[in-house]
């Protein structure tokens, strides 16, 4: 192969742009291409997710109105994480707050903490013979605070349409400190439409309020956009740590594979609105219904001083 081409680059690799004008501006973004029709964007700038996803030329997740939107104009009051919520593929919650804005244990926390508008530094890329690297290190820490750094390296093999998540956060700090991650996976046009067909095995399925209770017999249907739709929520105990979309139209799968025992929390938020059409398959170690629930719930995980916490997630894409 070497004989035939001057660059690697050519067929596969890692590049860093940078974005330019608009809210946006400045955000550094590295395109990983697999060399066989696997393509996606990691935001450096907004906790190293995964803004863009394409596969053999299709789009897999959701970009929401606001378009990309710089850590800067971040607000941290009331619902303003909508104003800078892009969602892209996938968007990370937490690392001490996931869900709904609340006040626990005397602190005031906003929706769905602050990891995803947190900058990444010391950002290493490389390929060797198990495929590009991307690592990075997200620090979401302050003074008299909780102080946790997110560990997130991406590996894209070179001999499979895969994108494998390893995340490893540990407390750094001397005192115990509240632990919430959830995985926001944004599923968009063309794989999502009321053709699709969604794959969640479970035990059990709850509705999170009553919104959710009345389509509760539909969650797994996806509707074509609907005027008006309220978003729904649904928690589900999980068979095992998978779900996966297919749409026959563009005869494309795509899976979400994690461990269930590291991430025990599966929540699917429906929101199947014109323009506002995106499916949400959150794997995750809490729910979103906010820190002081879980705490009242005795289902509130804690890192010790110097513990850690790993999770690997692994996307798989295939054409059927």
């Amino acid at each position: 192969m070497k004989e035939y081409v001057g660059h690697e680059s050519q067929l596969y690799g890692v590049e860093e742009h940078k974005l330019c004008g608009g809210k946006g501006d400045g955000i550094r973004l590295f395109e990983v291409n697999n060399g066989r029709g696997l393509m996606f964007t990691i935001s450096a700038d907004r906790c190293g997710d995964i803004s863009r996803l394409y596969f053999n030329g299709k789009n897999m997740g959701y970009f929401a109105p606001c378009g990309y939107v710089s850590p800067k104009y971040y607000d941290d009051k009331g619902a303003g994480f909508l104003k800078s919520f892009t969602a892209g593929f996938l968007t990370t919650c937490g690392l001490t707050a996931v869900g709904d804005p609340c006040t626990d244990n005397g602190e005031d926390l906003p929706l769905h903490g602050t990891i995803g508008n947190t900058p990444a530094e010391n950002v290493n890329c490389f390929t060797d013979d198990k495929g590009i690297h991307v690592k990075l290190y997200i620090r979401d820490a302050s003074l008299f605070g909780h102080q946790l750094i997110l560990e997130r390296e991406y590996v894209c093999p070179l001999d499979s349409d895969e994108i494998i998540i390893n995340d490893k956060v540990k407390n750094i700090s001397d005192r115990e400190t509240p632990y919430m991650i959830l995985y926001h996976f944004n599923m968009g046009y063309p794989l999502l439409s009321e053709k699709s067909v969604l794959t969640i095995k479970n035990n059990g399925v709850t509705p999170r309020n009553a919104d959710a209770e009345k389509g509760i017999k539909d969650a797994l249907i996806v509707e074509k956009p609907t005027s008006g739709f309220v978003e729904q929520c649904f928690y589900y105990d999980m068979v095992e740590g998978k779900a996966e979309i297919y749409n026959p139209d563009i005869k494309t799968s795509l899976s979400i594979n994690y461990n269930k025992n590291e991430l025990p929390f599966f929540t699917e938020w429906k929101m199947m609105g014109k323009g506002e059409y995106v499916l949400g398959l959150e794997p995750g170690n809490c729910t979103p219904d906010g820190r002081d629930v879980m705490r009242k719930n005795n289902t509130l995980a804690f890192l010790k001083p110097g513990e850690e916490a790993s999770q690997q997630i692994v996307i798989r894409l295939k054409n059927e």
